[in-house]
């Protein structure tokens, strides 16, 4: 028997019994004539001590950090407690040790607080892989795992697998191609999703469907993407949209509640697309705080008394500008000159894209104080800061330039104001529905029409007759959904097209002929001739629902083997080519 238990179990109750365990040499500490060794495995760390008779035996045959190593001994009360294990307050005095295998010296050091650089963990993930941190990272992906299955099997909701070779489809992003040997010049795809199998799945009548699955997606990469990912996806028959959000903010609860042990209580506020992009400059809001846009500029519905929607300041940058928007920071009138100027640098970075910033100070005794006061008087500045809601205290800052660029600047200064002044707790958890999504988006460069989501997403019901008419695009609205968690995106669906003339005209829209999506999507436009039901889902990212429960950004550290930020995989060193027999037996010829 290689152990009786494991590095994590033992406690005081065990003391004096005589046990077996096995596992990697943490660390080694030696005191004189006798050694201390932590032990450890995927279940803890257990102290064991070498007295003197050992320690003699430790000179003749020594070990190594991360030395697979057994020992046999007694279960004795530690004299020097660690109240942060576990197992801290008992050791193991060893009676006798066998080397099961030797290790060479580690890279980095096998410790949360590592030496080892992203590239050098990543090609050693296996070792990284021992890391406590990230194996406590796995284990929280597991129990998300558990816990949605364990949910959907009570909603009734089947577990069925979909194929991984498939035919390729527009939806969005680039295909990752597979070619086929036996299919001479042709390919398979790898899927971006399985939207059409889930809706396949429904026409033949499964109801309710799930997959915890993996989907692949050829596109830039940054700290929440990997070429390959994972999601929680689900579908059902005969819904409509408050069925969906009813029965999935349900799954979020049930999650919270079994991983993280944090009762969400209430009904998630919903929140329309425009009101999202109108307060927040962004679709995915995160609602821990305030500080929301004010456009200064505009008359609509957002802002019927806009303070300078005239122009009526003779300062050029404002009055050339298309939108002038501004956020009223709280408690931030006394930043220093050093401070605004560094925000002002920060606004100038490329990925942000502005020119320059503009501040009103709301002083504690009730004045004003802007960098323009040049051009806008203490009235002025009176007047916006009463349209922003501001207090006394407050600090106003203002972007201006084209409203895309400017609006999407401000989201990010806020996002960023809001982490400087400590609004964004990774532990206060605010989900919300943004809903009433626009069906489609206008691509300038190509004149052309895109689908805002997927091109399977059915316009609102009252919207279906305004297909016919090109010049109500703009005004349809999808039967669609997100839900967001403290700024995230983390899952989103739609009510179906489930008709066939209805999916023509959406892809018309899209620029598909008919010839073109009979090629395409000839298979699921003959299955809606064939009794399609109302159907309708959603998706969630399972990497990124479970980075956000463990109070990270990244999704990398999540998942097992990640890619790094140029889609490769270091420690298999792919990409790679591939032999010239292969590429003959696939009949394919690489030019670069």
């Amino acid at each position: 028997m290689y152990r009786t238990h494991t590095c994590g179990e033992l406690r005081i109750e065990d003391l004096n019994n005589t046990i077996t365990l096995a596992g990697w040499v943490q660390t080694i500490r030696k005191f004189g004539s006798i050694t201390f060794i932590d032990l450890r495995d995927r279940y803890g760390i257990t102290q064991l001590l070498f007295n003197e008779l050992l320690n003699s035996k430790l000179d003749e045959t020594p070990i190594g950090r991360e030395y697979v190593i057994q020992v046999k001994g007694k279960v004795i009360e530690r004299t020097n407690k660690n109240p942060k294990l576990p197992t801290g307050d008992i050791e193991i005095e060893v009676t006798d040790f066998a080397i099961m295998n030797v290790a060479d010296t580690p890279p980095f050091t096998i410790e949360d607080n590592t030496d080892g650089g992203d590239e050098l963990r990543m090609k050693y993930r296996y070792l990284d892989l021992r890391r406590p941190v990230l194996r406590r990272n796995l284990e929280l992906r597991y129990k998300v795992n558990r816990s949605v299955r364990n949910y959907l099997d009570t909603q009734g909701f089947w577990d069925i697998e979909t194929p991984f070779l498939i035919k390729s489809t527009p939806e969005g992003a680039r295909d990752f191609v597979v070619p086929s040997r036996m299919n001479e010049g042709q390919f398979y795809a790898l899927p971006q999703s399985p939207q059409t199998f889930k809706q396949l799945l429904m026409i033949s009548g499964y109801d309710r469907y799930y997959q915890v699955v993996k989907c692949f997606r050829d596109e830039d990469l940054r700290a929440d993407r990997q070429p390959e990912f994972t999601q929680i996806d689900c579908e059902m028959s005969f819904v409509e949209q408050e069925d969906i959000l009813r029965i999935f903010e349900g799954l979020f609860k049930h999650v919270f509640n079994d991983v993280k042990g944090v009762n969400i209580d209430y009904a998630f506020p919903r929140m329309t697309w425009d009101d999202a992009m109108w307060n927040y400059g962004n679709d995915k809001p995160d609602i821990r705080f305030e500080m929301k846009l004010n456009n200064l500029k505009a008359r609509n519905k957002y802002s019927d008394n806009s303070p300078l929607a005239n122009d009526r300041i003779d300062f050029k940058v404002f009055s050339e500008a298309e939108s002038i928007i501004a956020i009223s920071v709280p408690g931030s009138a006394e930043y220093t000159r050093k401070q605004i100027d560094e925000l002002t640098e920060w606004v100038k970075r490329p990925q942000i894209g502005m020119s320059g910033l503009v501040y009103i100070k709301c002083n504690a005794d009730g004045t004003y104080k802007s960098s323009i006061d040049k051009f806008l008087n203490e009235e002025q500045q009176k007047q916006v800061a009463t349209f922003c809601n501001t207090n006394n205290g407050d600090l106003i800052l203002i972007l201006a330039g084209t409203e895309a660029r400017t609006r999407k600047a401000m989201s990010e200064l806020r996002l960023e104001m809001g982490n400087r002044l400590g609004l964004r707790n990774p532990d206060d958890y605010k989900p919300l529905w943004v809903i009433d999504f626009p069906l489609f988006e206008y691509i300038d460069e190509d004149n052309t029409w895109a689908a805002k989501h997927h091109p399977f997403t059915s316009p609102k019901p009252e919207h279906i007759g305004w297909m016919d008419d090109r010049a109500k695009y703009r005004d349809i609205l999808a039967n669609a959904y997100d839900i967001v968690l403290n700024g995230t995106e983390i899952g989103g669906g739609s009510i179906r097209i489930y008709q066939r003339d209805l999916q023509e005209k959406m892809f018309a829209a899209l620029g598909l002929n008919k010839e073109e999506a009979q090629e395409k999507f000839g298979f699921l436009l003959g299955a809606f001739e064939y009794g399609a039901p109302p159907h309708g889902g959603i998706a969630f990212g399972f990497d990124r629902l479970c980075a956000l429960l463990g109070g990270q950004e990244t999704i990398r550290d999540f998942i097992a083997f990640p890619k790094n930020n140029a889609g490769r995989d270091v420690m298999l060193d792919a990409p790679s080519a591939i032999d010239e027999k292969q590429l003959n037996e696939l009949k394919l010829k690489v030019a670069l």
